[in-house]
């Protein structure tokens, strides 16, 4: 089971061992003002995920048939304004 948990920073502080059992069902979320600020993982979770992450520069390094893979850029949002040249 996968259930989302979520909790305050002051909860959070308030409740750090059930915080960490309920790591153990999937990631806690921490926010800080109503906003998400951290997440709690167990070790398990976090290694998996390592396990799982290749560096695009890693991944121009390979050679060979393990040189073909997908990357998808991660998109980014740019408040650019044009320049006044006159």
């Amino acid at each position: 089971m996968n259930a989302r948990h979520t909790y305050t920073s002051r909860e959070f502080n308030q409740y750090v061992s059930e915080a960490k059992r309920a790591a153990n069902d999937g990631p806690v979320f921490i926010t800080d003002r109503g906003e998400p600020a951290h997440v709690l993982l167990s070790i398990q979770e976090y290694r998996r995920l390592q396990a799982d992450f290749i560096s695009l520069a890693d991944a121009l390094a390979q050679k060979g048939t393990e040189a073909d893979f997908d990357y998808e850029f991660p998109a980014i949002d740019l408040d650019i304004k044009p320049a006044d040249l006159s």
